[in-house]
């Protein structure tokens, strides 16, 4: 896992632009701590920090080849798990080897295959290739959009990062937020291809885009296809669990120490039962990780979304496998440290307003970082198989996204502290429901399919081509921070094809959500983790965190002239401020949590709003 950048001029020398390419690569600097390297010819210069994973002598990068029309390199972030056999494939095509690394596997891929390289990968990437030969860029991205990609098209090339700070980083590149972007960080739909900042877009998921002279083109190379399921449900059952079992093994392959995060719901706890499985085959025992809040088991107390706290199922978990479990333990004050929730913005270069769950994810991923190099997550499970509470109530029939509909305090009143004329130039009302109407047109439906099937295929697309894509962001983001590879087993494409195309009646069959995940693997599964609800990621119920946010809030109203009331209500803020933290209504806390966001990102970014 790693930090990419680049720079294509066709009109600029930019052997003559070192320090600038120097300071894109090292805001990488936490993707790839373990080595740096980039390589610059007239018209292009490649960056990379390096996390080493695989081959640790031997992959780093820049990675070049010579053929005799002239030189192909490539700067690569993410595991193409199955590049052993890709390797023995490419070797009896007659393709020799320097290395044991994955990344000179997909390099040859692309010499001998060109861009449909991408029809031989399984995993996650983001990669972008040089080649003299046609003068010409190719950026590729991964089928569900794991790994991050954002590029940036100038008068004469184009500017790549994995991040937008490395974009950013580059002088000719201006900090503009327009009300575009505005809309869409409020709005929460996931906009295909949408950057907070002006003239920023992401490489789209399952998409090849190419640089030349003539200009910039796409690709798309994988999309949601609807095709027709003809497995029984046993069958569907056997089929799911053969899959699981095959990713798990391959997401385990690595030459440094991995673990498992384990939150004692089903799709992580699957994941564990599996991983263990494998690893005691090997002698190996698994260790697993989980994120915890100072008393938060014993003073408990059933919320909009959590019906139960998490420790009781992870211990079960950790009991039935053997793991060596630890609990990562943070308290309302690493919760709400101004410095944490700083570092936080850093990696995700946009406010986007998670509070606790945000601050809780990172300070996660940097205690295991000391333990672990690699961890597996259960991350993607709910848009996979339909876990989400949403896809069971009344949400699913609304006509909008139904994690919209839902209106949990995430999701109600995003808008609520921004300032009334702000609001007023966003319109989010229509800007969703244009959206929607935008994403509900791409699905492909299969004849005869009845009403139900029809609704739930729509209900599944919407998650698995927006909603996931802004979890998996989030995850990428906070443990590359830390320079942690997160791996998410759900997310092959393989696994996703299948389940998506199984009737919503099998994906339910007994009744409950994700049935095909639970009898799938229910034989590594303990019986409390088998019959447990949905619970998701957790977040802290002390009224020691909101009371933090409110004293900083207070201190935010004493400066008159902070850019953030450019946009942040100040009224609503010194409303929010004064709320008993004891009882504050979640959407408030959730507000504080943004208008805090917003003044650190403001001070981090100095961004220029250009709001029509």
């Amino acid at each position: 896992m790693c930090g990419i950048a680049g720079w294509v001029s066709y009109e600029t020398d930019l052997s003559q632009r070192q320090e600038i390419v120097d300071a894109m690569t090292e805001t990488m600097a936490c993707r790839g701590p373990d080595d740096r390297g980039t390589w610059v010819r007239r018209n292009v210069a490649l960056g990379h920090r390096r996390l080493a994973i695989i081959d640790l002598p031997g992959g780093r990068q820049p990675m070049s080849v010579h053929t005799p029309n002239g030189d192909v390199a490539m700067v690569y972030s993410g595991e193409a798990y199955n590049f052993t056999e890709l390797r023995e494939e490419l070797t009896k095509l007659g393709h020799t080897w320097e290395t044991d690394s994955d990344t000179e596997v997909v390099l040859h891929g692309y010499l001998q295959w060109g861009t449909e390289v991408v029809d031989h990968l399984n995993g996650m990437y983001a990669f972008a290739i040089w080649d003299e030969r046609d003068q010409k860029l190719v950026m590729i991205r991964d089928r569900m959009g794991i790994k991050p990609f954002y590029y940036y098209p100038t008068r004469d090339g184009v500017l790549f990062g994995s991040e937008p700070k490395a974009i950013l980083a580059n002088p000719s590149v201006p900090r503009i937020v327009d009300t575009d972007g505005l809309r869409e960080l409020m709005g929460f739909t996931k906009r295909p291809g949408w950057s907070l900042w002006k003239g920023m877009s992401e490489v789209e998921p399952g998409t090849v885009v190419t640089v030349s002279k003539d200009g910039i083109s796409t690709r798309t190379y994988w999309q949601l296809d609807a095709k027709q399921h003809t497995d029984d449900q046993e069958t569907t059952v056997a089929r799911v669990r053969e899959l699981m079992t095959d990713i798990v093994n391959r997401q385990l392959v690595a030459d440094v120490p991995r673990c498992v995060l384990l939150s004692g719901g089903l799709d992580s706890s699957a994941v564990t039962g599996l991983a263990a499985a494998r690893l005691a085959e090997q002698g190996e025992q698994l260790r697993t990780f989980s994120v915890d809040f100072l008393g938060q088991e014993e003073n408990f107390k059933p919320d909009e979304m959590r019906d139960t706290p998490d420790s009781p199922y992870i211990r079960d978990v950790a009991k039935l496998v053997g793991s060596a479990h630890q609990d990562v333990v943070l308290n309302p004050a690493e919760l709400s440290d101004p410095e944490v929730r700083r570092t936080v913005l850093r990696a995700r270069d946009i406010p986007a307003g998670l509070g606790d769950m945000d601050t809780s994810l990172y300070l996660l991923f940097k205690a295991i970082r000391g333990e672990s190099t690699v961890a597996l997550s259960g991350e993607s499970a709910d848009e996979v198989f339909g876990g989400y509470r949403w896809f069971h109530d009344q949400s699913v029939h609304a006509d909008t996204f139904p994690w919209l509909a839902f209106r949990n305090s995430l999701m109600s009143q995003r808008e609520a502290l921004l300032r009334p004329e702000i609001g007023a130039k966003l319109n989010l009302e229509e800007y969703v429901a244009d959206q929607y109407r935008t994403a509900v047109a791409k699905v492909e439906h299969l004849d005869g399919e009845s009403e139900q099937e029809a609704r739930m295929r729509t209900i599944s697309h919407l998650h698995l081509s927006r909603f996931v894509r802004m979890l998996l962001d989030r995850k990428d983001r906070a443990s590359m921070a830390v320079g942690l590879e997160v791996r998410v087993p759900f997310c092959d494409h393989r696994l996703v094809e299948y389940v998506y195309n199984a009737p919503w009646s099998l994906k339910t069959f007994d009744g409950r959500e994700k049935s095909l995940l639970r009898h799938a693997t229910k034989h590594v599964l303990p019986d409390s983790v088998r019959d447990r609800v949905k619970s998701p990621y957790p977040s802290t119920q002390d009224p020691g965190y909101p009371a933090a946010l409110q004293q900083q809030a207070k201190e935010i109203l004493t400066e008159r002239d902070n850019p953030v009331f450019q946009l942040v209500d100040r009224e609503w803020l010194a409303r929010a401020s004064e709320a008993d933290p004891a009882t504050i209504e979640p959407t408030l806390r959730t507000g504080l949590d943004r208008a805090l966001d917003l003044y650190h990102w403001f001070d981090l970014y100095s961004p220029e709003l250009q709001l029509d």
